[in-house]
């Protein structure tokens, strides 16, 4: 990798994403990173404060002495992130640092790891943050009126846990700046609410006693995934959605017996990889061989242009022990049900042309001992609308006929856009001044923090701005570098306008 000098101004952005790269921060295991805050803002000199839940704040108090024309600003990012790699990769994210490289793409130069995800979602919150700190203390920046809280939260890309259990009295101020956002030219001021659940099916499996009976494999890779929020209305293929439709079309014109089903494994994004096992007649291993054949072409078609790589494949399993199997009851109505549960936007915002107003995610299933486990992601910019998808399901579910219990994972707000802010008209004409163009105003279908703080503090006006990172929650995630030196400028300006409107 190049030397961090050679990636623009603030150096000590990069030199903090350097070392949050290096320290292992997956969801629900944010310790280490979370030690490596907390002594360097001590080191600095400045008060840190952890909550139950394990969320960060530190305080930057204003350098006046009266408590007059004091304003609160919150920089609020979160440690998690989404630990994602290639199967072909050997990477432990308990304990391995990322190994970075640049990549060029149409003349712009990104940082990637490889073959995992990079944690730009959201390391570049934490870079940010830690390196305003740091010029903060070096006197090389100075905010004169601004009492500054950095809040640093845990286990956002799991389940916005860390958001939703938060101590309110963890932090107070009249505006609050996420920097988990990853389009440089938009800003975010409202998100979709949502929920997560996970359903556990119990079975009985049959040991098989036909001789003639062949363990097969069937196997969806090459797919971009991505963001189930975000990325779902671009016609990235689900692995479990494209695996499910082949096992129904063999089962309803073979014999077969279905020994497992696996696929993804976070709620949050678009399943990349998946397969199944199963059972056939040696007779009929050509004709299903074949029929696989004639389909493929029909199923690549529908991802043409968006995931032109995916591939289907089909493999006899030579060495495969595990000569069990679901019985066909079970089977049947498992695979019907997969079969049909929905995958994709559900509908489109009445008013906002292109935004995803309520979508659903088939995410995870695994075959687990005694229990099959399968978890789906709702999310909608309405609770009505989040509510009557969760009752369809719950009905889909019911008339399987099969014994399911469900669990409900995580349940998040929406965050309602307020246009008219003062906070989002200050950022609008900063963004003018700055770079002579209209900065996008914009609400998403991806879930975000801001959706917990705007019901804890009503009053607190919020606004979510980051740097242009592509390939969230895959291992294509990749982070302009160009696009770093513009937020920090932005953000910057905006903080200085802020701070010279409440003079």
């Amino acid at each position: 990798m190049e030397d961090l000098k050679d990636f623009g101004e603030p150096l000590e952005f990069w030199e903090y994403f350097y070392e949050i790269t290096r320290i292992p921060r997956c969801s629900t295991h944010e310790d280490k990173i979370r030690e490596y805050i907390k002594k360097e803002a001590e080191k600095l000199g400045f008060q840190t404060e952890v909550d139950a839940i394990k969320n960060l704040v530190v305080r930057i108090p204003s350098n006046r002495d009266s408590e007059g024309n004091k304003l609160g600003v919150v920089l609020q990012s979160h440690m998690d992130m989404v630990c994602e790699k290639n199967k072909n990769i050997q990477h432990d994210f308990s304990s391995d640092p990322l190994k970075l490289k640049t990549i060029e793409i149409d003349n712009e130069k990104w940082l990637t790891a490889e073959g995992t995800t990079l944690g730009a979602d959201n390391g570049v919150g934490i870079a940010y943050q830690l390196a305003i700190m740091k010029k903060i203390h070096d006197g090389s920046l100075d905010f004169d009126t601004l009492d500054l809280d950095l809040l640093f939260t845990v286990d956002e890309e799991r389940g916005l846990s860390g958001a939703s259990q938060m101590d309110k009295n963890l932090i107070s101020g009249k505006y609050l700046l996420n920097l988990d956002s990853e389009e440089d030219d938009r800003f975010t001021i409202g998100c979709a609410g949502g929920r997560v659940f996970k359903a556990e099916v119990n079975y009985e499996k049959e040991l098989i006693s036909t001789p003639n009976l062949r363990a097969v494999k069937i196997s969806i890779s090459g797919l971009l995934g991505g963001h189930s929020g975000s990325d779902i209305n671009k016609n990235r293929g689900n692995a479990l959605k494209i695996l499910t439709e082949i096992i129904w079309k063999i089962n309803s014109k073979y014999s077969i017996l279905v020994n497992s089903l696996e696929g993804g494994n976070l709620t949050n994004a678009i399943t990349r990889e998946a397969c199944a096992i199963f059972f056939l007649e040696k007779s009929q291993w050509n004709e299903v061989e074949s029929f696989l054949k004639k389909i493929t072409p029909n199923i690549k078609d529908l991802y043409e242009g968006t995931d032109s790589n995916l591939v289907i494949s089909i493999e006899l399993l030579k060495d495969f022990t595990d000569q069990t199997a679901f019985s066909q009851d079970f089977q049947n109505k498992l695979i019907d049900l997969f079969y049909l549960i929905p995958n994709g936007p559900i509908s489109l915002h009445p008013t906002s042309v292109g935004l995803v107003h309520t979508s659903l995610n088939f995410a995870v299933v695994h075959t687990l001992e005694n229990v099959i486990e399968f978890k789906v992601s709702t999310r909608s910019l309405a609770q009505y609308d989040k509510d009557t998808l969760f009752e369809k399901l719950k009905t889909l579910l019911k008339t399987s006929g099969l014994v399911i219990n469900i669990e409900i994972v995580t349940i998040y707000p929406s965050w309602p856009p307020v246009f008219n802010s003062k906070l989002t008209e200050i950022s609008k004409q900063v963004y003018k001044n700055l770079f002579d163009k209209e900065v996008i105003i914009q609400a998403i279908h991806a879930g975000l923090e801001c959706a917990f703080f705007s019901h804890y503090y009503p009053d607190m006006e919020m606004i979510s701005l980051g740097p242009d990172v592509r390939g969230g929650h895959s291992p294509d995630e990749r982070l302009n570098i160009r696009s770093v030196s513009k937020i920090w400028k932005f953000l910057l300006t905006l903080l200085k306008n802020l701070a010279q409107f409440n003079e």
